[in-house]
């Protein structure tokens, strides 16, 4: 899925994420970068964007990595320097979308 794919959308994907106490949430796929050959992936939480109206909306960056079995995983981006290339990435596509 390429971001051209993703912006053309009415509908965003949802994926259904797991957290460590084992409760679901739900999150709009917004975008999926790629720096430094690595993925990450850029959500919304569905719960905020249904509890605040026209208001900015925190997007949540996590990046994609795999574990000995190849099952994809989406994990928190620990590395500062790697954080903000990321959200440097993130950013330049807003603005290049206008999102």
């Amino acid at each position: 899925m390429d971001n051209e794919e993703i912006f053309d959308e009415e509908d965003f994907p949802i994926l259904v994420l797991v957290d460590e106490e084992g409760e679901e949430h739900e999150f709009e796929l917004l975008s999926e970068l790629e720096v430094e050959e690595q993925n990450y992936r850029v959500l919304v939480p569905l719960e905020q964007e249904e509890s605040e109206e026209e208001t900015e909306v925190e997007v949540v960056i996590l990046k994609v990595v795999y574990d000995e079995e190849g099952n994809e995983f989406l994990s928190d981006i620990e590395d500062d320097e790697e954080w903000e290339k990321v959200a440097d990435a993130w950013q330049e596509q807003v603005d290049e979308e206008e999102i």
